[in-house]
């Protein structure tokens, strides 16, 4: 039986090289704890997805492709069939460019609830 090994990262229509280590936290309805007397009850909440993945600087590549603002799709794309897809994810910080490791850059997205589907 195969397991989650290879995920891929798909930015604005632009497939992105990433390390192995990629995450996502996959958005939706949470579940809060609410205490009151003896009892224990639950309080529901929106948790957006969160999607985290390295990359590389190569020769002869824009910074700008990887980093913008504005929203987007995003896809990613598991080796086990999964695809989670975000239309309206958006990077949240402005990433650091790693020299003498091969110029790595953390990418960190978050959107809403992805829509999931199987190859």
């Amino acid at each position: 039986m195969q397991t989650l090994g290879i995920v891929d990262i798909v930015w604005r229509g632009r497939n992105i090289p990433v390390e192995k280590g990629a995450k996502i936290k996959v958005g939706g309805i949470k579940n809060n704890v609410v205490n009151y007397g003896n009892k224990a009850a639950r309080a529901q909440e929106f948790e957006p997805s969160e999607v985290t993945a390295t990359t590389n600087l190569e020769r002869g590549q824009r910074f700008g492709n990887l980093w913008g603002p504005g929203e987007g799709e995003l896809q990613v794309l598991c080796d086990t069939g999964q695809t989670f897809v975000i239309g309206d994810a958006f990077l949240t910080d402005r990433p650091d460019v790693t020299g003498g490791e091969g110029g790595k850059i953390e990418l960190k997205w978050a959107g809403s609830a992805p829509e999931e589907v199987l190859a």
